[in-house]
């Protein structure tokens, strides 16, 4: 677990006023399964972020954590396969690792979007750069702490 992402993502969130309100876990929160079970919440308020190469440009999509990517839906939208990052195009793109990717705090040349699958949800709880931390926001903060280029259907 690496802690310097969670201190960049917390000096990420700090202009928003939510840099002191991460969580930090004693425990692995690297599934949906185990970060519902961590956070003490059901696993769809996970927000999970996946990370793909839309010809040959990446991007994060945030989903609830129930939902799951419709190829048809992401074809459509994005004008290609979906296609996951390498655990290498992660770190190079984000500098994270799988288990604690989020959406705040990611370079400008990564687009971000927000899954209509989030909606559902007052909060949610999306990682806060490593495999054991997390926030919870509501959905007008997830879209203004992370820089979101807007929100999009491709769950299903």
């Amino acid at each position: 677990m690496n802690g310097e992402s969670t201190a960049h993502v917390r000096e990420a969130l700090t202009p928003f006023g939510a840099g002191d309100r991460i969580i930090e876990l004693d425990v692995s929160s690297a599934t949906v399964e185990l970060a519902a079970e961590a956070l003490h919440c059901e696993g769809a308020r996970i927000a999970k972020t996946l990370s793909f190469m839309a010809d040959g440009k990446p991007l994060l999509i945030v989903l609830a954590g129930d939902a799951r990517v419709d190829n048809a839906k992401y074809k459509h939208l994005f004008g290609c396969k979906a296609r996951m990052m390498t655990a290498q195009e992660l770190e190079d793109c984000t500098g994270l690792r799988f288990g604690g990717v989020c959406p705040f705090g990611i370079s400008k040349e990564v687009t971000i979007y927000l899954d209509d699958s989030l909606k559902r949800f007052t909060t949610v709880y999306p990682a806060c750069g490593t495999a054991s931390s997390a926030i919870e926001v509501t959905l007008e903060e997830l879209e203004r702490f992370s820089g979101a280029a807007g929100w999009i259907d491709v769950s299903k």
